[in-house]
């Protein structure tokens, strides 16, 4: 519950993913979504955590500008493996040749966040190791099957069907599933507002 004496502010999650809304929701952070419209192409020789963060501030930004009274939350995830950026599949095959890619192997996921308020967009990165048990090729496309892969990056979601694929991680578990509570609590702080286990408010 808010108290009397705190002014709630607005705040606006730059994505339409439904994780990142949960997320937020469970912690107590009220908000409306308002998916941010951009070119999340690679540019080239653009390192993986770089394109992560920059999406993440591009998104916040973006929203921002079109909100200036609200508090705009942007976020981005990819998956890395041998260099290489693994967004969300575009079909059913490239989520199986993911899948197929990182069967028994470490990589790594990146998730990158942004807070964007009145000119200012403060962001910070998680990177956290995964390790998926080996699979076999029946039990790939019986998961691809299952529609979960479809929009996540890496073919794969933690918080679902997903989980039975990871023997470990190493880090933080809510940045796997796209958004890093602490981080992202940390940067609303940073940025001049409060978290009290609640809304936002003006500190």
């Amino acid at each position: 519950m808010t108290s009397p004496n705190r002014t709630p502010v607005h705040v606006i999650l730059a994505s339409q993913s439904p994780r990142r809304r949960e997320l937020l929701s469970q912690i107590g952070i009220v908000h409306d979504v308002r998916p941010a419209d951009i070119d999340e192409s690679v540019w080239p020789g653009e390192e993986p955590v770089a394109h992560a963060e920059r999406l993440a501030c591009t998104k916040a930004h973006t929203l921002a500008l079109q909100h200036p009274d609200a508090v705009v939350i942007g976020s981005d995830t990819i998956v890395v493996i041998d260099g290489a950026i693994l967004g969300k599949p575009a079909d059913a095959s490239e989520a199986v040749a993911m899948l197929e890619r990182l069967s028994g192997r470490e990589h790594t996921v990146v998730t990158a966040v942004a807070v964007a308020h009145e000119g200012r967009t403060l962001s910070g990165v998680e990177a956290v190791t995964v390790r998926f048990r080996p699979l076999t090729r029946q039990q790939i496309t019986q998961y691809v099957a299952t529609g979960e892969p479809m929009d996540k990056a890496g073919a794969y979601g933690i918080q679902g069907f997903g989980a039975t694929l990871v023997e470990r991680i190493h880090g933080d578990y809510f940045a796997v599933m796209g958004l890093p509570l602490g981080r992202l609590v940390g940067l609303i702080r940073e940025l001049g507002y409060e978290y009290a286990f609640g809304p936002v408010c003006v500190s």
